[in-house]
């Protein structure tokens, strides 16, 4: 039945075409009916959520009562600020101290033994060298023959300085001679006088004068002479005391021993050194050779194996301090908002548990919540998305695909989270707010 009604609806129209081409008048045109095309665009949704691009949520390295909380939720801190201090603190640092005393002891030590050791080595050589010297001169017979006879020579003169004095001391001397060192004593007063004078002109000004210090010096080589002359006086006018006439008696027997001492040594030299003294120096240069050998190279192995140890020693114990001190405290690790807070002073605190959570909310993100399988496959880096959210139905933002999870979601169903970065962010976005997401497929 079908196919006769069919069969007849085309055979009607095919003769109405035939009449209307054999017709001689044109007849009015009407348009034809356009076909309607639905032009449906390939597309991605998905439900998000608004996020920083940066959050943490903190617990402190060691357990301990709460000393303070420096912060409050909805605070912005900078990096390496401090949030929670716990107790311990002063014991701590006092840990650090003692720590950088002793690397400080240490290395001084390690300093040290170089240093010493390179002092020795320049002791012994130049012990060494003068004792060398000191051979040589034994060795020379003209040498020491001259020096044997200056110390005669210095020795006799000595007796006689000694001998006048002592006269002086035990003798009264003639009136000529008093008189005559009366006027020693007069010229030697007054020229005292004028250098004194001459002084005062100069003797506020400062120490290092060149002027001063000439005045200065004539000053006291004046007073010098003044009181010489005075003793000598005194020497003339009468004996001296029992203490004087003692001092000067041992002063002239001292001096003859000395004289004695050198004619002796004078003898000794005519025989020639001693083979002993010649024997001793001799050892001694070997014995300062010998040392030096031993420290020119630095401090023995050994003892700077010691010492390094110790310093290594010193340097893990002050890290070990330092390491502790720094767990008592909880610092951020960047700048953010403090936007959850869980502890109080005097609160005890364990590692591993939160106790703080930080984010930073200039730069939030949106992230996806139910992206499926087959929808993630369709995307890519760079895609990019418009964001409306139920919150704040009058934005309509704009955001850039930039990571795409590569495993999928904990939770029922396949999901994947991918991260859009928005072009801007909008100063009424809250972390948390619900999004949702349309991505165009091309």
């Amino acid at each position: 039945m079908k196919t006769k009604k069919l069969t007849g609806w085309i055979t009607f129209t095919a003769l109405t075409l035939m009449l209307a081409a054999c017709s001689t008048t044109r007849p009015t045109e009407i348009p034809a009916a356009q076909p309607v095309i639905t032009n449906r665009i390939p597309m991605v949704s998905a439900t998000a959520k608004i996020v920083p691009e940066q959050f943490a949520s903190l617990s402190v390295n060691t357990a301990g009562v709460v000393a303070d909380v420096p912060v409050s939720e909805g605070d912005f801190v900078t990096q390496g600020q401090l949030l929670i201090q716990i107790k311990g603190g002063e014991q701590a640092q006092a840990a650090v101290t003692a720590a950088q005393f002793e690397l400080t002891n240490a290395q001084v030590a390690l300093d040290d033994l170089y240093e010493n050791t390179n002092l020795l080595a320049a002791d012994a050589l130049k012990t060494a060298e003068d004792t060398e010297d000191a051979l040589e001169d034994l060795l020379d017979t003209e040498l020491q023959e001259a020096l044997a006879l200056q110390a005669i020579a210095d020795a006799e003169k000595a007796i006689e300085n000694t001998e006048r004095t002592y006269n002086y001391t035990i003798n009264t001397a003639d009136q000529a001679d008093i008189d005559a060192q009366k006027a020693q004593v007069i010229l030697a007063e007054d020229a005292l006088e004028d250098a004194i004078d001459d002084f005062k002109d100069y003797e506020d000004r400062n120490e290092d004068n060149l002027e001063r210090a000439n005045f200065l010096a004539r000053k006291s080589a004046a007073q010098q002479v003044y009181d010489d002359a005075v003793r000598r006086l005194n020497a003339l006018q009468g004996t001296g005391s029992e203490a004087d006439i003692a001092v000067a008696t041992a002063n002239l027997a001292t001096a003859k021993a000395h004289l004695s001492e050198a004619e002796r040594n004078w003898e000794r030299v005519q025989e020639g050194p001693a083979p002993g003294d010649v024997a001793l120096l001799k050892a001694q240069i070997e014995n300062a050779y010998r040392d030096y050998e031993i420290y020119k190279d630095g401090p023995d192995p050994d003892n700077v194996a010691v010492l390094e140890a110790r310093i290594t020693n010193a340097e893990a114990q002050l890290t070990a301090a330092e390491a502790a001190l720094a767990d008592l405290q909880l610092l951020a690790p960047f700048d953010g908002i403090v936007s959850e807070l869980n502890i109080n002073p005097d609160e005890w605190v364990s590692p591993g548990i939160p106790v703080l959570i930080m984010a930073d909310l200039s730069h939030l993100q949106v992230e996806t919540t139910d992206l499926g399988e087959i929808d993630v496959a369709q995307i890519h880096v760079g895609d990019v998305a418009v964001v409306t959210l139920d919150a704040l139905p009058h934005l309509e933002l704009e955001g850039t695909v930039i990571s795409i999870a590569p495993k999928a979601s904990e939770g029922s169903g396949v999901n994947y989270s991918v991260t859009l970065e928005l072009n801007e962010v909008h100063p009424e976005l809250r972390w948390g707010m619900t999004a949702y997401i349309d991505i165009e497929l091309e």
